[in-house]
């Protein structure tokens, strides 16, 4: 065997070798993606978790979200205060999820979920009145984003659904 035929046969196994190992890294670098995208997922919606986990703990502050989202004037200034604050810490979750979908972190159907969430307590009264006041607390692209959003028909939160269950 000349040394041209070994030298043939040495560049067509690092040639295969180059392959197999680009196969390799591809493979490997899909499944980190699909697990950053399923960690965002998760933390996107932990994060509202824990901010509407505190309703059903703490029955005061259940309250204050409850009667907030439909009336604010019905709350005294310091139960105002707390839904302001509560509020922000709502949007700011839902700004995150929105963030997550946007730089594609985040399942379209997930995302539908959570859209359709959105659009409702948005229209809510109590919300669109925190937002009208504190919009500019949040990026521009979701505040482009709640702008085009479409109210629906009738919002359903978790202060009116209660009202729409059949009584027994």
């Amino acid at each position: 065997m000349s040394w041209e035929a070994i030298n043939a046969s040495a560049q067509l196994v690092s040639s295969f070798a180059v392959v197999a190992s680009l196969w390799y890294l591809a493979i490997q670098v899909h499944r980190s993606t699909r697990v950053a995208k399923l960690t965002a997922q998760d933390a996107a919606a932990s994060a509202l978790r824990d901010v509407t986990k505190q309703f059903s703990e703490n029955a005061e502050l259940g309250r204050i979200w409850r009667i907030g989202l439909e009336d604010i004037n019905a709350l005294s200034p310091d139960d105002r205060a707390r839904f302001y604050h509560v509020s922000f810490q709502f949007l700011k979750a839902m700004e995150t999820i929105h963030f997550h979908f946007i730089y594609g972190l985040m399942d379209e159907q997930i995302w539908r979920g959570w859209w359709n969430l959105y659009k409702h307590y948005l229209a809510s009264p109590g919300l669109e009145h925190y937002w009208n006041l504190r919009h500019d607390l949040f990026s521009e692209r979701f505040q482009r984003f709640v702008k085009q959003m479409a109210k629906p028909g009738e919002p359903m939160t978790v202060a009116n659904l209660l009202g729409t269950e059949v009584k027994s």
